[in-house]
């Protein structure tokens, strides 16, 4: 390479993109293949022979002398390769000493919040949630080998994608929509395309539960595309929700579509898929996301049979689960032309939860329910109830 052309790289006015070339540099400035995404360096563990001059041992005043000899004759090519390789040592040095135990820790944490609240309100799980999040910026701010820093950014999408899930159920949209952002940017960074299929689909959740249909279904396709066709729990769920965001959209043939497509991966996931965990897609999880898109599609009968066997699944602190299940099943009553009943199970629902639990996600299921019902019913005394149990 030229004087001149390794100047304009230095200035930034070029790049090297060639990866012979990335080879060369690295191996010319004994930069470990690591740090440059490239294999480990033959170098790395067989340094050659011009270099072994300077590999003095352990003895400070040995490595001071030869310090002091290469540089008696001025800031020589010598010198240089000293410094280079001394620099180098240290950057392998700080590398290695990475706090890969406490990196440890934190993906374990995201392991264990992936598998929901498990009776614990909402606003604890996103306090110890952000807790543990802020541990990672350490990382990200220190130079890391390749690898440790896939790893950080895989944990980083998985930490704030599930902080995003609970400000979603908690009602703060647009927070969530700002978290499921940055957990897409550090997926795409990680390298992988089922977590990051994973964060779009969940992100559709937030316009599908929120009144924007239209919009999420873009973003389950966009999940869709990224998860590929391999059944894998980001194509099951992207597909699940592109099912209950088409149902809302009144594109009934592509809900449809939609589901069979759900169904045919359920059928082809693996157990570890299946897991009943946020980042995964358990069969409770299916039948939940089923359970809405029947009940929207009007089918009734397939949408309790969803319903029955989510119920089945879920464990009894599942509260938010089970309060939304019960919301669908109360839909079907209204479908099925007994509004009475709709409502009452309902309010019961909202009677029964703690303030924790009746705002978000819960209070705009039941909304829906309330505006579905005609304006002729609202003169009657059940639907006040219902109305004023969304105002309580």
């Amino acid at each position: 390479m030229k004087a001149e052309r390794a100047s304009k790289v230095a200035r930034g006015e070029a790049t090297v993109t060639a990866l012979d070339t990335v080879e060369r540099v690295a191996d010319g400035l004994r930069i470990p293949g690591a740090l440059l995404g490239l294999a480990a360096r033959l170098w790395e563990d067989n340094p050659p022979t011009p270099h072994r001059e300077f590999d003095d041992g352990d003895d400070p005043m040995n490595r001071r002398q030869l310090f002091r000899g290469a540089f008696a004759a001025g800031l020589t090519g010598a010198a240089l390769t000293a410094l280079t390789d001394t620099r180098q040592s240290l950057n392998l040095a700080l590398a290695s000493d990475t706090d890969l135990a406490g990196l440890a820790d934190l993906e374990t944490a995201a392991e264990t919040y992936g598998y929901g609240y498990h009776g614990q309100m909402p606003t604890r799980v996103v306090a110890d949630l952000a807790g543990d999040f802020t541990e990672l910026r350490p990382y990200l701010d220190t130079p890391q080998p390749v690898a440790t820093r896939v790893r950080v950014c895989r944990t980083a999408a998985q930490m704030a994608g599930m902080i995003a899930i609970v400000l979603h159920d908690l009602g703060a949209r647009k927070e969530a929509r700002k978290w499921f952002a940055t957990a897409g940017t550090a997926a795409q960074e990680s390298g992988d395309r089922q977590l990051h299929a994973w964060v779009l689909a969940r992100e559709a959740m937030v316009p599908l539960n929120y009144g924007a249909p239209q919009a999420a279904a873009r973003l389950a396709e966009q999940a869709r595309f990224a998860a590929g066709n391999r059944p894998t729990a980001a194509a099951t769920l992207s597909a699940a929700v592109a099912a209950r965001a088409y149902a809302l959209s009144h594109q009934h043939e592509q809900a449809r579509q939609a589901v069979r497509a759900a169904e045919v991966l359920m059928e082809r996931l693996d157990a570890g898929a299946r897991a009943d965990t946020w980042l995964t897609h358990g069969e409770q999880k299916h039948h939940v996301h089923l359970s809405h898109a029947f009940t929207v599609l009007g089918d009734t009968r397939r949408a309790r049979q969803s319903q029955e066997r989510a119920l089945e699944l879920s464990a009894p602190t599942s509260t938010m689960t089970r309060s939304l299940l019960t919301i669908d099943g109360a839909a079907c009553f209204h479908h099925d032309g007994d509004t009475e009943q709709a409502c009452r199970r309902t309010i019961a629902v909202l009677d029964s939860l703690s303030d924790a639990y009746r705002s978000g996600l819960v209070h705009q299921r039941a909304m829906n329910l309330y505006h579905s019902i005609p304006d002729r019913h609202h003169h009657e005394a059940v639907v006040d109830e219902l109305r004023d149990a969304l105002a309580a």
